[in-house]
């Protein structure tokens, strides 16, 4: 038998038609399939995590969103903490995993791959508080100086960056201070004794005002705060100092503990649990990007923190 060459084994014309046409017929299938797996809405819509190292779906591209199958939107992680720029001490929460996950589903144009947030320590726990509003701001610009360097180690294609503003409460791997130092003044950042309890909302402001300057200066990234409505009018008011109107948002009420009902846009399906904004802002705000709308505020759905990104809004 004469052994067949290369040129005899090609497929003919007829065959490279069928071939091709599979091949679109395929492609076809996969571009739908991927519409139809994303299941967030409306449109430019995603799902996420974030913080602790969740279980992730699949074994490569495209990665899916814990629990709900879709898929995997994205993972903001904790860039770092100010309790550990004072010598505190304290946990980083972040994943190297999650984080590679997202950004290799982001390479093929899948939600907005990793951000960052960084836990902010109000002007209570400055080492070098003084009461001004020059020292506030002073002291969000160093936390800010301390967020980019951290930044540089990690692969962060998201464009904005958090501040997250929260009164924690009893979380002592997080922070030596109950409040984070935004109302009380403590008499060294890790002592967690009170030696004042009083800080006025515009030296509170000052110190954002400090941190959102000196990040966007220094970088090409844009400011947010992550916060709720409650917490927000706790530590700056609802006066001038607690506005911010032109300020990228990331919020964690309402939440739910429950996974049954996920989001459809800035509400719950099937229920009237929605995102609630804070700084006189709402979900109508192009300024309105994320939503944690389980895991965070003390809820406990079993798995961790899931989040709701629109990514239309991204700047």
């Amino acid at each position: 038998m004469v052994p067949m060459t290369w040129r005899d084994k090609m497929p003919g014309r007829g065959m490279v038609r069928v071939i091709a046409a599979a091949v679109v017929a395929t492609a076809v299938l996969v571009a739908t399939a991927v519409v139809a797996l994303a299941g967030d809405t409306p449109p430019g819509f995603w799902y996420g995590t974030d913080s602790r190292q969740m279980p992730v779906g699949g074994h490569a591209i495209p990665y899916t969103e814990p629990a709900l199958g879709t898929w995997y939107g994205g993972y903001i992680g904790m860039a770092g903490n100010w309790a550990n720029i004072t010598n505190c001490h304290k946990i980083v929460v972040w994943s190297g995993t999650n984080s590679s996950q997202a950004n290799a589903n982001f390479t093929h144009k899948i939600g907005i791959g990793t951000g960052v947030y960084w836990f902010m320590g109000g002007p209570g726990v400055d080492p070098h508080y003084n009461g001004t509003t020059g020292e506030a701001s002073a002291w969000g610009q160093q936390q800010a100086a301390a967020t980019l360097s951290a930044m540089s180690h990690l692969s962060v294609t998201y464009p904005v960056v958090f501040m997250d503003i929260e009164i924690p409460g009893n979380a002592p791997n997080y922070t030596p201070a109950s409040d984070n130092g935004w109302n009380t003044v403590y008499t060294s950042p890790c002592s967690g004794v009170a030696r004042s309890g009083f800080i006025p909302a515009n030296v509170d402001r000052a110190e954002v005002n400090g941190y959102a300057s000196y990040l966007t200066s220094h970088s090409h990234f844009f400011a947010g705060v992550y916060s709720a409505p409650d917490i927000w009018a706790s530590i700056f008011g609802t006066g001038s100092a607690a506005s911010i109107p032109n300020t990228y948002e990331w919020t964690y009420e309402s939440f739910t503990s429950s996974l049954s009902h996920r989001p459809a846009g800035w509400c719950l399906s099937g229920t009237s649990t929605c995102a609630r904004f804070f700084g006189g802002q709402t979900s109508n705000s192009k300024y309105a990007l994320m939503w944690q709308w389980s895991g965070g505020g003390g809820s406990n759905n079993g798995i961790g923190d899931f989040d709701q990104i629109d990514n239309n809004r991204t700047p």
